[in-house]
């Protein structure tokens, strides 16, 4: 499998590369960017630890790597500002955004190219890509709330002294803002988490909001997320890849699951070869469901205003 990463100079799509190599599946990796000279840095970089990791063709590449490609992944973007929400983020990405979708579309894509987006607010630049590359709905895929979810996972394991592998719960709706942490399935090593020793309710609020604030933290501390969300795009890729059709909380076009219509955004979803396999409706708690319906209608509003713009 050939991956093409657009921005693959920057601190994500590097980190992104880094994780697929160590990752070991994918056979190709092309790092795309303006900054071409960087990207060729960034590649001999990783290839200079090629015999100690996988057996794997790397490179810098202008965008012409994308035409057979099968996973074009777009983390570039312009970073959020300390306490900017991504949603603020819009107006500044769009433009460029869309000028990465017509430079795509200009060089080609396979048929069955995934194209996978990360640039923030994912879920709206997502549904940019589905309506802007006219590629079959199912092929173009939005991080969403994965990094979210193992953020939520990591945060709870490390409050519980747990391993974090152990820790089974899920954040869906809008990678932003109006995130939706699903607590009515959450487990700890397959007990539910209300009745594993130590989990109050004071606990939970507690680490809620530490991961409600946790992407602005980073950005404060070290100006940008970087390792986390290069392994949770691999995650992702690797599901692709595999054909091992995992439930994601990943950001896709939605058609009813959840009262969810003509909306980017995340909900559990089953990612194989073929990008969205299926979406399933779990069983939430009616405050759960009424958030995440409430995400989807403040997604809907800012798309509302980027298509009339």
């Amino acid at each position: 499998m050939k991956v093409s990463i657009i921005g693959g100079g920057g601190l994500v799509g590097s980190c992104a590369a880094s994780a697929l190599q160590f990752g070991g599946i994918v056979r190709e990796i092309a790092l795309v960017d303006v900054n071409l000279e960087l990207a060729e840095g960034q590649a001999l970089d990783l290839l200079h630890g090629a015999s100690l990791t996988s057996d794997q063709k790397i490179y810098g590449s202008g965008t012409e790597a994308v035409k057979d490609s099968d996973v074009i992944c777009i983390t570039a973007g312009l970073r959020r500002k300390p306490d900017e929400s991504r949603l603020d983020l819009i107006n500044r990405n769009v433009v460029l955004f869309r000028n990465i979708l017509a430079d795509v579309k200009q060089h080609g894509l396979k048929p069955t190219a995934k194209v996978f987006v990360v640039s923030n607010p994912v879920d709206v630049l997502t549904y940019l890509a589905v309506k802007d590359l006219g590629l079959p709905a199912n092929q173009v895929i939005g991080l969403g709330t994965v990094l979210d979810t193992t953020r939520l996972r990591s945060m709870m394991a490390q409050r519980l002294d747990v391993p974090a592998s152990q820790v089974q719960t899920l954040i869906l709706g809008e990678h932003g803002d109006s995130m939706v942490p699903i607590w009515s399935a959450a487990q700890i090593a397959g007990l539910p988490l209300d009745k594993y020793p130590g989990v109050t309710p004071t606990l939970i609020a507690d680490v809620e909001k530490k991961t409600r604030g946790s992407g602005a933290e980073v950005i404060k501390k070290k100006g940008g997320a970087g390792f986390a969300v290069g392994a949770s795009i691999a995650d992702v890729i690797h599901s692709i890849a595999l054909d091992q059709r995992r439930i994601l909380p990943v950001s896709s076009l939605q058609n009813g699951a959840y009262g969810l219509r003509d909306v980017c955004i995340s909900v559990p979803t089953i990612v194989g070869r073929q990008g969205v396999v299926n979406c399933y409706e779990i069983e939430l708690w009616p405050k759960e469901m009424m958030a995440l319906q409430k995400s989807g209608s403040v997604l809907r509003g800012t798309i509302d205003k980027v298509m009339q713009g």
